[in-house]
Protein backbone atom coordinates (compact mmCIF):
# COMPACT_ATOMS: atom_id res chain seq x y z
CA UNK A 1 0.00 0.00 0.00
CA UNK A 2 2.73 2.45 0.99
CA UNK A 3 5.96 1.04 -0.47
CA UNK A 4 8.01 3.85 1.06
CA UNK A 5 7.40 2.39 4.54
CA UNK A 6 9.05 -0.86 3.47
CA UNK A 7 12.06 1.09 2.21
CA UNK A 8 12.26 3.10 5.44
CA UNK A 9 12.03 -0.12 7.44
CA UNK A 10 14.92 -1.55 5.45
CA UNK A 11 17.04 1.54 6.10
CA UNK A 12 16.29 1.38 9.82
CA UNK A 13 17.01 -2.36 9.90
CA UNK A 14 20.30 -1.87 8.07
CA UNK A 15 21.31 0.89 10.49
CA UNK A 16 20.49 -1.41 13.41
CA UNK A 17 22.63 -4.19 11.95
CA UNK A 18 25.54 -1.79 11.47
CA UNK A 19 25.21 -0.57 15.06
CA UNK A 20 25.09 -4.15 16.34
CA UNK A 21 28.25 -4.97 14.38
CA UNK A 22 30.05 -1.95 15.81
CA UNK A 23 28.93 -2.89 19.33
CA UNK A 24 30.16 -6.47 18.85
CA UNK A 25 33.55 -5.20 17.71
CA UNK A 26 33.81 -2.77 20.66
CA UNK A 27 32.90 -5.59 23.02
CA UNK A 28 35.58 -7.82 21.49
CA UNK A 29 38.15 -5.03 21.81
CA UNK A 30 37.27 -4.58 25.48
CA UNK A 31 37.54 -8.33 26.03
CA UNK A 32 40.96 -8.32 24.30
CA UNK A 33 42.10 -5.42 26.49
CA UNK A 34 41.04 -7.33 29.62
CA UNK A 35 42.88 -10.43 28.42
CA UNK A 36 46.02 -8.39 27.76
CA UNK A 37 45.71 -6.93 31.25
CA UNK A 38 45.61 -10.52 32.58
CA UNK A 39 48.70 -11.24 30.48
CA UNK A 40 50.61 -8.37 32.10
CA UNK A 41 49.50 -9.56 35.54
CA UNK A 42 50.59 -13.10 34.69
CA UNK A 43 54.01 -11.90 33.49
CA UNK A 44 54.44 -9.90 36.69
CA UNK A 45 53.52 -12.95 38.79
CA UNK A 46 56.02 -15.07 36.82
CA UNK A 47 58.79 -12.54 37.48
CA UNK A 48 57.84 -12.49 41.14
CA UNK A 49 57.96 -16.31 41.34
CA UNK A 50 61.40 -16.19 39.70
CA UNK A 51 62.65 -13.61 42.18
CA UNK A 52 61.09 -15.47 45.14
CA UNK A 53 62.83 -18.69 44.11
CA UNK A 54 66.19 -16.91 43.79
CA UNK A 55 65.69 -15.33 47.20
CA UNK A 56 64.81 -18.73 48.65
CA UNK A 57 68.00 -20.17 47.12
CA UNK A 58 70.13 -17.36 48.60
CA UNK A 59 68.53 -17.82 52.01
CA UNK A 60 69.00 -21.61 51.88
CA UNK A 61 72.61 -21.16 50.74
CA UNK A 62 73.36 -18.97 53.74
CA UNK A 63 71.62 -21.40 56.09
CA UNK A 64 73.45 -24.39 54.60
CA UNK A 65 76.85 -22.68 54.82
CA UNK A 66 76.11 -21.75 58.44
CA UNK A 67 75.00 -25.32 59.22
CA UNK A 68 78.14 -26.81 57.65
CA UNK A 69 80.32 -24.32 59.50
CA UNK A 70 78.57 -25.08 62.79
CA UNK A 71 79.13 -28.77 62.19
CA UNK A 72 82.82 -28.08 61.71
CA UNK A 73 82.79 -28.92 58.00
CA UNK A 74 85.09 -26.98 55.72
CA UNK A 75 83.12 -25.11 53.04
CA UNK A 76 85.81 -25.89 50.47
CA UNK A 77 85.33 -29.65 51.03
CA UNK A 78 84.36 -31.41 47.77
CA UNK A 79 81.23 -33.01 49.19
CA UNK A 80 80.03 -29.67 50.59
CA UNK A 81 80.78 -27.99 47.26
CA UNK A 82 78.91 -30.75 45.40
CA UNK A 83 75.90 -30.31 47.71
CA UNK A 84 75.90 -26.54 47.25
CA UNK A 85 76.33 -26.89 43.48
CA UNK A 86 73.40 -29.31 43.34
CA UNK A 87 71.22 -26.84 45.26
CA UNK A 88 72.23 -24.12 42.79
CA UNK A 89 71.32 -26.40 39.87
CA UNK A 90 67.93 -27.20 41.37
CA UNK A 91 67.17 -23.51 41.90
CA UNK A 92 68.26 -22.74 38.35
CA UNK A 93 66.04 -25.51 36.94
CA UNK A 94 63.12 -24.25 39.05
CA UNK A 95 63.46 -20.69 37.76
CA UNK A 96 63.83 -21.87 34.13
CA UNK A 97 60.69 -23.99 34.43
CA UNK A 98 58.79 -21.16 36.06
CA UNK A 99 59.98 -18.69 33.41
CA UNK A 100 58.92 -21.08 30.63
CA UNK A 101 55.48 -21.59 32.16
CA UNK A 102 55.08 -17.82 32.55
CA UNK A 103 56.04 -17.25 28.90
CA UNK A 104 53.66 -20.00 27.76
CA UNK A 105 50.81 -18.46 29.75
CA UNK A 106 51.59 -15.01 28.32
CA UNK A 107 51.57 -16.43 24.78
CA UNK A 108 48.26 -18.19 25.44
CA UNK A 109 46.68 -15.00 26.73
CA UNK A 110 48.02 -12.97 23.79
CA UNK A 111 46.54 -15.52 21.39
CA UNK A 112 43.19 -15.23 23.20
CA UNK A 113 43.30 -11.44 22.84
CA UNK A 114 44.12 -11.72 19.13
CA UNK A 115 41.30 -14.22 18.62
CA UNK A 116 38.84 -11.94 20.40
CA UNK A 117 39.81 -9.02 18.15
CA UNK A 118 39.53 -11.18 15.05
CA UNK A 119 36.08 -12.40 16.10
CA UNK A 120 34.99 -8.80 16.69
CA UNK A 121 36.13 -7.77 13.21
CA UNK A 122 34.36 -10.78 11.69
CA UNK A 123 31.11 -9.96 13.52
CA UNK A 124 31.29 -6.38 12.35
CA UNK A 125 31.96 -7.46 8.78
CA UNK A 126 29.06 -9.93 8.91
CA UNK A 127 26.78 -7.22 10.26
CA UNK A 128 27.89 -4.82 7.52
CA UNK A 129 27.18 -7.41 4.84
CA UNK A 130 23.80 -8.14 6.43
CA UNK A 131 23.00 -4.42 6.53
CA UNK A 132 23.83 -3.95 2.86
CA UNK A 133 21.79 -7.03 1.97
CA UNK A 134 18.83 -5.71 3.95
CA UNK A 135 19.14 -2.33 2.27
CA UNK A 136 19.47 -3.85 -1.22
CA UNK A 137 16.42 -6.05 -0.65
CA UNK A 138 14.46 -3.03 0.59
CA UNK A 139 15.41 -0.99 -2.46
CA UNK A 140 14.59 -3.90 -4.77
CA UNK A 141 11.21 -4.48 -3.11
CA UNK A 142 10.48 -0.76 -3.24
CA UNK A 143 11.27 -0.69 -6.94
CA UNK A 144 9.13 -3.76 -7.62
CA UNK A 145 6.22 -2.49 -5.54
CA UNK A 146 6.36 1.05 -6.89
CA UNK A 147 6.66 -0.24 -10.47
CA UNK A 148 3.73 -2.63 -10.12
CA UNK A 149 1.59 0.02 -8.42
CA UNK A 150 1.92 2.42 -11.37
CA UNK A 151 1.06 -0.27 -13.92
CA UNK A 152 -1.88 -1.73 -12.02
CA UNK A 153 -4.16 1.27 -12.35
CA UNK A 154 -6.99 1.58 -14.91
CA UNK A 155 -5.90 1.93 -18.53
CA UNK A 156 -5.53 5.47 -19.63
CA UNK A 157 -7.83 6.47 -22.46
CA UNK A 158 -7.52 9.47 -24.57
CA UNK A 159 -10.30 11.80 -25.74
CA UNK A 160 -11.10 9.41 -28.57
CA UNK A 161 -11.74 6.35 -26.78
Amino acid sequence: MFPIFGLIGSVVGAAGQMAAGQAAQRSAELNAFNIETDKIRSETEARQRHNDRLEQYRSNLSANIAAFSAAGRDISDRSVQAFLEKQKEIASDDTRRSDFMGAAEAARLQQQANTSRQEGRAKRQAATIGAFTTLANGISNFGNTAGSASSSGPPLTGPHG
